[in-house]
């Protein structure tokens, strides 16, 4: 707490996502709805590519841990927002708003960059079969989860020690349903172009980087799909790769729209509704993809189902 002493807020007031008496329910109950979903089709996922031996896979090696950060991305999220949509305590202390988003930038920062190794992963499956085993062993799996974790980590720290040596003295109503760091620097009655600066950089830097890898697996992967002779063979193939590009797709789009866009372009309310997809939807959307669009997980699934019942 030394870093903010010149902080004289002591809680920040979250004005949520609507002030309409008529849609705190029915919010509610699809914000309760959407977690539910959540936690369970990602525990499904963790728990089927531990008890399937066909699915150790560095494949699913990464699909594993996409689902435990998804847990917790939601998790840090999704609760304080049913909260202040369905009661009157609408507040949150300063460190609860520090540590709030400092595990938000964190599972992002780390999210991207596992959608990337992912990337990875299947170029070098699909691309060089022959070497995947001797490519993708288990030690350079972990080295590369260990680098993705780090990064999240070091981000995450970043931001939120620049954003909470501000002073914060002219208001504590944060515009937003949690605490990012757009809504929260606009409140600081300090100079924050060094936050500013530093944001669009590093946002940038992760996005941007992250994304480049991607388009570039994704072109060799679909230029050696493309001169498969067998229909069916290019059939398989594209699937293996269908629900990782369709995460990558939403993900990075709704990213795109909120960090890398002029100043011009801001909008607190919009932001709002596009905050809603990668914080609360597509930790939902996720598991799901990967279930209904990978033949593998649904066997497993199914298997798993079937011996239980």
């Amino acid at each position: 707490m030394e870093g903010w002493n010149q902080t004289s807020v002591t809680v920040f007031i979250l004005l949520g996502l609507t002030r309409d008496p008529k849609l705190q329910i029915p919010l509610f109950v699809l914000f309760l709805l959407v977690y539910v979903i959540t936690l369970l089709a990602n525990i499904g996922i963790i728990l089927v590519t531990r008890l399937d031996v066909r699915l150790r896979t560095p494949m699913y090696f990464f699909l594993f841990h996409l689902s435990i950060v998804d847990i917790c991305l939601s998790s840090d999220v999704t609760p304080k927002t049913m909260q202040t949509v369905l009661t009157e305590r609408k507040t949150i202390s300063v460190l609860g708003c520090a540590l709030q988003m400092y595990f938000f930038l964190c599972f992002a920062t780390i999210e991207v960059y596992l959608l990337a190794a992912m990337a990875y992963d299947r170029y070098v499956a699909i691309c060089n079969p022959l070497l995947y085993p001797v490519i993708m062993t288990r030690g350079l799996c972990i080295r590369m989860l260990s680098a993705v974790y780090i990064i999240g980590f070091c981000n995450a720290l970043i931001h939120t020690v620049l954003a909470f040596q501000l002073s914060y003295c002219r208001s504590n109503v944060i515009n937003h349903f949690f605490c990012d760091i757009l809504p929260i620097l606009v409140l600081s009655c300090s100079d924050h172009s060094v936050n500013d600066i530093v944001l669009v950089f590093l946002a940038g830097f992760h996005s941007i980087s992250t994304f480049t890898a991607i388009l570039i697996s994704y072109t060799y992967i679909i230029s050696n799909i493309l001169r498969i002779r067998s229909a069916e063979g290019r059939r398989k193939a594209f699937n293996t790769c269908a629900s990782h590009f369709t995460a990558v797709l939403i993900f990075y789009g709704t990213l795109f729209a909120i960090y890398l866009r002029p100043n011009s372009g801001y909008s607190m309310n919009q932001d709002k509704i596009v905050s809603v997809f990668y914080t609360v939807l597509i930790p939902m959307i996720n598991p799901l993809i990967y279930s209904l669009r990978n033949k593998d997980v649904k066997a497993a699934l199914i298997k798993q189902f079937t011996r239980k019942t």
